[in-house]
């Protein structure tokens, strides 16, 4: 069985950015955030569990969930983003256990935004935080989706904070425009195929 090793960071932190490193060097990576988007659309359990919490009207003509209308309740009710996180994250982590039983890799990579709040960073054998500061996050989000700075911090909110994920994570990786990442995590990599560990 691969070695699991857990990426996780907060929304804007570069975490999609170090995953592609990690794909350039041959390393698996489950994206569990891609994955989830897309079994909203196609799994059967999550469908009739969506439509029940939101209505028929969660879900287009196409059968494609409204991602925005979705975000806009989920990102203002603690309690729907509660209810929506448990129908779909048990559902995510069985596609990544018959994912991991297809892989013949030293190790993987299991890239998640919520690793640590949802506890599944307890089934990785090592996780990697990826951190950046609130504006540089800010930034960065306004640059790649053009929503307003008011919605980014309530998002970021919504997620544990630095401090919190960083007493739970292995290593640290400081995407902050003044340490070089890839240096990191060439390192990490010939860590996890030479001796089994990411230090």
């Amino acid at each position: 069985m691969p070695i699991k090793v857990g990426i996780t960071g907060g929304i804007g932190s570069g975490k999609s950015t170090v995953c592609k490193v990690f794909k350039l060097l041959g390393i698996p990576v489950f994206e569990a955030d891609i994955a989830a988007k897309q079994l909203q659309n196609v799994n059967q359990k999550i469908k009739k569990g969506l439509i029940s919490l939101f209505g028929e009207d969660i879900y287009t003509y196409e059968g494609i969930v409204d991602r925005k209308k979705l975000a806009a309740i989920i990102f203002n009710d603690d309690l729907m983003l509660s209810k929506v996180n448990e129908l779909i994250h048990p559902v995510v982590h069985e596609e990544f256990e018959k994912w991991l039983k297809k892989q013949n890799s030293i190790y993987i990579v299991h890239e998640a935004a919520i690793l640590f709040e949802s506890g599944f960073y307890k089934k990785m054998d090592f996780n990697i935080m990826v951190s950046a500061s609130e504006e540089q996050r800010i930034e960065r989000i306004i640059r790649r989706n053009g929503i307003s700075r008011e919605i980014i911090v309530q998002r970021i909110k919504k997620q544990w904070n630095e401090e919190k994920k960083q007493k739970l994570a292995d290593f640290v990786i400081h995407n902050d425009n003044k340490n070089l990442i890839v240096p990191d995590i060439i390192k990490i990599d010939k860590n996890l195929k030479e001796y089994g560990k990411i230090w």
